[in-house]
């Protein structure tokens, strides 16, 4: 059976330019530890950091500014963890919304530090209220700054794809000198970025979700921020992360950051990659969107005007997600839901219950760089189907 997979939200594929040159580096002899003086040690450094620069480019940021991780999870985690313990026990703000590294980093970090953990406001299509973050701040004995040691944005929901106000809520704190950590990992590859003109504090990154290798990530500081790292054990990172650097997988990083970054001749018109991937993307999530809206009784979650180009996420009702992923499967197609049946979870996705939505019949399905109409095609054909069987069943 042809296999579709429709699930690049939760991980995409290994891009082949980026898998060719994971293997070069690997088998090009680039293993000697990259904080020795031989000739070893620096071409291992060499090819760091020319990654480094590369990843840094398609951010919008300075080298130097970019501290390689094992992933988005850690770079989450490193971002809160040393937002809070500069803060020394100032509140921290975090919406039920945001992923669940970031969540459960708060939630940590609140309990062991005494800090308060405050939530923000959500709307009914996942997004985040600059309004109420205002309200928040004002709302507070003294001034925010004096109050409130870091407040968590994401830029895009990872389940329903909206996206949030990112900009304004990167001001609102700043303005009032709050710390201001925004975790981008569902948007990069998805959304072009200028992380230098955003001005956030701390960025966390990772590279799987755009075609670039599983197991590294990147914390972005703003310049001239030192945070106590997360993890201690070493020098490297400039001491903002120890431990041997995954000189593979940052290798890869490099190029799929270099590869989004290339200009494409479309139509004409000179675009980057990534911009180009967007667009398409675009289209295919539209073809999604109007054969799950042809279904009698399915409900679209999420901010439809400011949304991720790749992502649909909708129920259908009388159904309970899991029956339709299992039968999509049955079909050749890899979807995801947020119910708890669906996922590692033992409970429904805390996102979609914050936006009072039934996880229990969710389906989320996203595109990426490797989906073909044919995937789309398969869809398109197979869910209605599904939907068929699986009512029929019920009666």
């Amino acid at each position: 059976m042809v296999r579709h997979y429709l699930d690049h939200a939760s991980s995409s594929p290994l891009r082949p330019e980026v898998s060719e040159a994971v293997v070069e580096c690997i088998s090009g002899g680039y293993w000697a530890d990259p904080g020795r003086v031989h000739s070893e040690g620096r071409s291992s450094r060499d090819v760091i950091e020319d990654a480094r620069d590369r990843v840094a480019s398609f951010l919008g940021v300075k080298p130097r500014q970019v501290v390689f991780t094992s992933g988005g999870t850690e770079a989450a985690n490193a971002a809160v963890w040393g937002g809070v313990r500069r803060s020394r026990g100032r509140a921290i703000v975090c919406s039920d919304i945001e992923h669940s590294s970031v969540r459960e980093a708060s939630r940590r970090a609140a309990e062991m530090t005494g800090a308060e953990l405050l939530g923000l406001e959500v709307s009914g299509s996942g997004r985040i209220s600059v309004a109420g973050l205002r309200n928040v701040f004002a709302a507070s004995p003294g001034s925010p700054k004096e109050v409130f040691g870091l407040v968590s944005c994401q830029w895009a929901n990872h389940e329903v794809g909206s996206l949030q106000p990112v900009e304004e809520i990167v001001e609102v704190c700043r303005t009032s000198g709050v710390l201001v950590h925004v975790d981008a990992s569902a948007a990069i590859g998805n959304v072009a970025m200028d992380l230098g003109s955003l001005g956030a504090d701390l960025v966390s990154v990772t590279a799987h979700k755009m075609g670039g290798p599983k197991g590294v990530g990147a914390l972005v500081l703003r310049p001239g921020l030192r945070i106590e790292p997360l993890v201690l054990g070493g020098e490297q990172e400039r001491g903002r992360r120890a431990g041997m650097e995954n000189i593979p997988a940052i290798v890869g990083f490099g190029k799929v950051a270099e590869l989004l970054s290339d200009p494409v001749d479309s139509q004409g018109v000179q675009r980057t990659r990534l911009e180009t991937e967007v667009e398409i993307a675009g289209t295919w999530t539209r073809r999604i969107l109007e054969v799950v809206q042809s279904v009698p009784g399915t409900q679209v979650y999420g901010d439809q005007e400011n949304r991720l180009a790749n992502i649909v996420c909708f129920g259908v009702e009388d159904i309970e997600a899991e029956a339709l992923v299992l039968a999509l499967d049955q079909a050749g197609i890899a979807v995801h839901s947020g119910s708890a049946c669906s996922s590692e979870s033992l409970t429904p996705s805390p996102v979609l219950e914050a936006m009072g939505v039934d996880a229990a019949r969710s389906l989320r399905v996203s595109v990426g760089w490797s989906t073909t109409d044919a995937d789309v095609d398969a869809f398109s054909e197979a869910f209605p189907l599904a939907v068929k069987k699986l009512r029929a069943l019920r009666t």
